[in-house]
């Protein structure tokens, strides 16, 4: 899922959501109408008039619909009001529970600490750190030089 969504503007939510349907994926589009009841009201609006929460949920009700094997999420909650990053956030850590193996890259550290398993902080394309939460925690120096926490 691009950081810009990815949504066709001039399809409908649900021909959005239909072009992206893969036969054998683990989810089907009842499921992803359920897990998103927002989607089920929006589905016979134009992209282009989804507000920017609408259309966070359906690029990630898209991707999904592909039957990924990794799903990788670029900046999830970019630009998003606190509470519909609290939902999409919600939704990340509902796909975490279901064992559903994703990539996330997101500048809200706190958020990306609560629902990573392993962590890389990447500095102008250098791994300059590479472990779990905690030890991401524990090393002060990286967390004050490239988080811009403690010290």
């Amino acid at each position: 899922m691009p950081e810009t969504r990815g949504i066709f503007s001039y399809l409908t939510a649900r021909e959005n959501l239909e072009i992206a349907r893969r036969p054998g994926s683990r989810w089907p589009m009842e499921s992803m109408l359920e897990r998103f009841p927002k989607l089920r009201e929006v589905l016979d609006r134009k992209g282009r008039f989804l507000s920017g929460g609408e259309q966070q949920m359906l690029a990630i009700a898209r991707a999904l619909l592909t039957g990924p094997e990794l799903l990788l999420l670029d900046e999830p909650s970019q630009g998003l009001a606190p509470m519909v990053v609290e939902t999409v956030m919600g939704t990340i850590r509902e796909l975490k529970r279901e064992r559903v193996s994703m990539l996330l890259v997101e500048q809200n550290a706190e958020m990306a600490l609560s629902l990573a398993d392993r962590v890389y902080v990447i500095d102008h394309g250098t791994i300059v750190f590479a472990g779990t939460p905690a030890e991401l925690r524990a090393s002060h120096q990286v967390t004050a030089t490239y988080l811009g926490v403690g010290g």
